[in-house]
């Protein structure tokens, strides 16, 4: 027979260990394709989520989810499909519409990476690029 003695209190370990605090942040991008073909959201979304990646230091594991909208004009293809094809496939992946506003950019895709990082929200560098340049001026290069 096994037997264990009782314990008056749980077990604790105290360690002064200085952590970097992790925090979920969203990191923002944009960009626009020339023509509604599946080649081209492919490639112009690999581009837009390897440099938003690139940029900010990012590594797969820590992606928690990744939402792709698209203008009403593209119907060619799914953006998500290019990030499964640069390797993440295994992140969860959600295509949308994105609203129909008089005026908007054309033929237009954007990026929310949801993320689990050490950086400030203001240290996070959101990426537009091409014709999307344009939405978010007052964001640093």
């Amino acid at each position: 027979m096994l037997f264990l003695a009782p314990v008056s209190r749980p077990f604790l370990i105290r360690r002064e260990v200085k952590l970097s605090r992790m925090s979920i942040r969203a990191l923002r991008g944009a960009t626009t394709i020339d023509f509604d073909t599946a080649e081209e959201v492919y490639k112009q979304t690999r581009e837009l989520v390897t440099l938003m990646m690139e940029r900010n230091n990012v590594a797969k594991e820590d992606l928690i989810s990744i939402i792709f909208t698209a203008t009403a004009d593209i119907h060619s293809a799914f953006p998500a499909v290019a990030a499964r094809e640069i390797g993440l496939g295994d992140v969860p992946l959600m295509c949308a519409r994105e609203l129909e506003i008089i005026n908007s950019t054309p033929l237009c895709i954007r990026v929310m990476i949801h993320l689990e990082t050490s950086r400030q929200r203001g240290e996070m560098r959101h990426v537009y690029l091409r014709g999307a340049k344009g939405l978010r001026d007052d964001l640093p290069e």
